[in-house]
């Protein structure tokens, strides 16, 4: 076969032409993504990597769990992105940019191929074949091609160096070398306008350049407390995915994580630092973290209070693919709902009056005003109930014909040495009005008086309990309360978890359901 061997021949401009413009398309769409999640605050791979159910998937799931790792994870991807995309753009370190877009590309591919079902978009999904094997394919081509197929910086720079080396040559090929340099420098920079044009419509899009970026005030990143601990759990510990239950159509895992890292309240007596230790340590960023493990860990439902940091955090959380749900604890005032609405356009799946309202409400004897709010979120398609700290709360609802879709109440046995002598307790009202009642009844340290007639109560109402409070605040043990609320009728626990919990607190959540139980109740949800 005869070698073409003349820059001018037209078979070879048009082959060079393409494979510049393939290099081209394939270095944009790199460094697009690249800048795309670099000008989204707080992205991070966790989604992609918790998606894994191929090879590595162990590794990939070690890496979301490791804080540390993650981190190190996601600044490699995006200034990968970014430096491979640019070295592909301009024709810069050509070879060594496509190898490492190579590599790139099969390190998502494993770890979410197309033919294993997925919850990450597939892009170009053809069994075996999509978009990152059909971009490695052409890398490794662009990789064996040889520096005259592509316009590029390589070769302008390769060029630049062979014209320093021609005084030997006569004065006339001189001139012919000088005149064909000329259109190279020019044919091998038209990627470099042509870059600024695309990134400037890039940064506009992305609101680089918009004058609201350029001059709000930013907020200084809070990095997460160090953990020190006995042990660091890791994902390759967890036994299986926590079970799940289902409340009408709202699929929940069987436990439910409490919003107390959110809200920085915490049940320390008279410890008063306990609240401003928690809220220094669980940080938007360790928040979100917390809702990684959760979501690798199986658990798909979380507890959260209804106000603006919980609205921001979970914002920030699902522009990052999260996908976890949010019941929602809400503050009905009188026949004002906004705070309910609030809940319901942030995306929750369910929403419940909060336990103290509840209680004065019952105690009151102002029961329309608890039926109400309770209607209007049914009304709106969502899951509704109440909780409560008094038994007299979903007795009322069932007497009084409030529909509930679940119940909330407090739970757990008195086996503990801080729990107060039986005599000297009340169900947190009774016949006084909630204002009047006697304060040395009611200590932090108690949060279900009458545990036996709370399980009595639910075995005959038929329907769904969310157990809370079923640690009373970390005076029992997990197997040990988690154990007592299943045994005895709960369909679904809630409660509040440090990171180094979750991993362990959902093995105990498994290894319980997994066990023979002397349950007399029947699963409801």
């Amino acid at each position: 076969m005869a070698k073409i061997n003349s820059l001018a021949d037209p078979p070879r401009t048009v082959v060079r032409l393409l494979f510049t413009l393939l290099r081209l398309m394939i270095g944009w769409h790199f460094l697009f993504e690249g800048i795309s999640k670099l000008a989204l605050p707080g992205w991070s791979s966790a989604p992609y990597l918790l998606e894994s159910k191929w090879l590595f998937s162990g590794f990939f799931h070690w890496i979301v769990s490791h804080p540390s790792a993650l981190a190190f994870t996601d600044f490699l991807n995006i200034w990968g992105l970014i430096l491979v995309g640019t070295g592909l753009f301009l024709g810069l370190f050509t070879r060594l940019s496509a190898w490492s877009g190579i590599l790139m590309l099969l390190f998502y591919y494993v770890a979410n191929p197309p033919f294993i079902p997925s919850s990450i978009p597939a892009q170009g999904h053809f069994f075996i074949v999509n978009v990152n094997v059909i971009e490695a394919a052409v890398l490794l081509i662009i990789t064996f091609l040889d520096r005259e197929y592509l316009w590029s910086v390589d070769r302008l720079v390769r060029d630049r160096i062979r014209q320093k080396k021609t005084e030997i040559f006569p004065p006339d090929e001189n001139q012919h070398l000088e005149l064909r340099s000329r259109r190279e420098v020019i044919k091998n920079l038209a990627s470099l306008p042509l870059l600024g044009v695309t990134f400037f419509g890039m940064a506009r899009k992305v609101g680089w350049l918009s004058f609201e970026e350029d001059h709000l005030g930013r907020t200084d990143a809070t990095s997460s407390a160090t953990l020190m601990q006995a042990k660091r759990w890791d994902l390759s510990e967890l036994k299986e995915k926590v079970p799940v239950g289902r409340i009408k159509e709202v699929v929940m895992s069987r436990i439910l994580p409490g919003g107390n890292l959110v809200a920085g309240f915490a049940h320390a007596r008279d410890l008063i630092y306990v609240s401003d230790m928690i809220k220094n340590y669980f940080t938007d960023e360790k928040v979100i973290e917390n809702l990684w493990l959760y979501e690798a860990c199986g658990i798909n439902t979380i507890v959260f209070r209804t106000d603006e940091q919980t609205l921001r955090i979970l914002d920030k959380y699902r522009k990052r693919g999260g996908k976890i749900q949010w019941l929602a604890q809400t503050y009905p005032q009188g026949e004002d709902f906004t705070n309910i609405q609030m809940a319901i356009d942030a995306g929750a799946v369910g929403a419940f009056v909060m336990g103290g309202i509840a209680d004065r409400l019952v105690a009151e004897k102002r029961l329309d005003e608890l039926a109400r709010p309770i209607e209007f979120i049914r009304g709106q398609g969502l899951i509704a109930g109440t909780a409560a700290h008094a038994i007299q709360v979903p007795m009322a609802c069932v007497e009084h014909g409030i529909e509930c879709d679940f119940f909330m109440k407090t739970f757990h046995h008195d086996r503990y040495w801080s729990a107060h002598a039986e005599e000297n307790r009340s169900e947190y009202m009774h016949d006084l009005p909630y204002d009047l009642l006697d304060r040395n009844q009611f200590h932090d340290n108690l949060w279900c008086a009458s545990a036996g007639e709370v399980r009595d109560f639910f075995l005959s109402c038929d329907i769904p309990w969310i157990a809370y409070k079923v640690l009373a605040a970390g005076a029992i043990p997990p197997k040990d309360g988690f154990g007592y609320a299943y045994a005895n009728g709960a369909d679904f626990i809630c409660v509040g978890m440090f990171d180094f919990q979750v991993i362990p607190n959902a093995n105990t959540v498994t290894e319980v359901l997994n066990s023979s139980m002397d349950r007399k109740r029947s699963w409801l949800a």
